[in-house]
């Protein structure tokens, strides 16, 4: 098949090779003509301006959108939509929050245009692993597509099958799935973003206890100098708790074990903070997620004024001093 793709970063540029290893062609623009450049000397079809991108693309035009949520896409978005014609596609394949979905298929809709929302997880492993896929959007034109997303899938490959999944049909043992109507697909991806926050937080945790281990606050007899590199792999080795993430886990702290070269600024992307607020809306307490999301925030400040807070009410009603106070104090 022929489509589009806007946005050639990490994501972005290795779909494209992916599409192209599995035949596809692949029409190509980004905001910066060095990335345009270098995918058309691997093989994709370059573009020099929006109305040059639409005009390459086959019938009916597909165009697939790898832009940052927000404003980038709203306008990448609306501009194509305003060279486009009925019976083509928009796919959003970022991280767009599943209610703009829901507002934009309704607008392009009155135009005849499809919108399929696509949540895409692989991050900058995905040219090899595959991308795993979370869609939604008109069941019929989510069909029509079917060949991208097998090749962008990572297929069966050599997971076992999981107990009684032998006469059910579908796609998700394939890594991609088609969620429901409009929003759908990024409603998923949302949700798999919060678990993935609280995934990491309960790692993080874990292992700040065992980096701690050594404190003079424990008894000598409970001190432990733990090598964490060791502790991760050995994890990764029939353990409950194996997964990906502890594989990049252990990678990290194989590289540096006290991970110097990071200084513990975590951002979000968004999708923690619209989980979060899809709990309140349902009414569903999500204790995990929510201390995962704050724990991110609270990586952005030395120390809040919250805190200080605290320490001051601490030391109103108790003479509690802070550390480094008592030990002025004692000099």
């Amino acid at each position: 098949m022929r489509l589009g793709m806007v946005g050639l970063g990490k994501m972005g540029a290795n779909m494209v090779r992916r599409l192209m290893r599995g035949g596809h062609e692949v029409v190509v623009t980004d905001l910066n003509p060095e990335n345009v450049k270098q995918m058309a000397s691997e093989g994709a079809i370059a573009s020099s301006s929006q109305d040059d991108f639409v005009s390459k693309l086959g019938k009916p035009r597909i165009a697939w959108l790898m832009v940052p949520a927000g404003d980038p896409t709203e306008k990448t978005a609306q501009a194509l939509a305003q060279r486009m014609q009925a019976g083509d596609i928009l796919i959003d394949g970022g991280n767009s929050y599943f209610k703009d979905d829901v507002r934009r298929s309704k607008q392009v809709r009155d135009k005849g245009i499809h919108y399929v929302d696509v949540g895409t997880s692989g991050g900058v492993w995905g040219l090899e692993r595959g991308y795993c896929m979370m869609i939604g959007g008109p069941k019929e034109v989510v069909q029509h597509l079917d060949p991208i997303f097998k090749t962008l899938a990572p297929g069966r490959g050599t997971i076992p099958r999981t107990p009684g999944r032998e006469k059910m049909p579908g796609t998700s043992e394939d890594g991609y799935l088609y969620c429901g109507p409009s929003g759908a697909g990024h409603f998923v991806k949302m949700v798999h973003n919060g678990i993935e926050y609280g995934i990491m937080e309960a790692y993080a945790e874990g292992l700040d206890i065992f980096y701690n281990a050594t404190s003079k606050e424990l008894a000598e007899d409970y001190r432990y100098t733990l090598n964490l590199a060791d502790i991760a792999e050995v994890w990764r080795r029939g353990s409950v708790i194996s997964s990906w993430l502890l594989d990049l886990t252990a990678m990290a702290l194989a590289e540096n074990p006290t991970l110097a070269e990071y200084s513990g600024f975590v951002p979000d992307s968004g999708e923690g903070r619209w989980t979060i607020q899809a709990a309140v809306d349902e009414a569903v307490p999500v204790n995990v997620l929510s201390a995962a999301l704050f724990t991110r925030f609270r990586s952005r400040e030395e120390h809040s004024f919250a805190e200080k807070v605290l320490s001051a009410m601490r030391q109103k009603f108790g003479g509690h001093l802070e550390p480094g106070v008592a030990a002025k104090k004692t000099a």
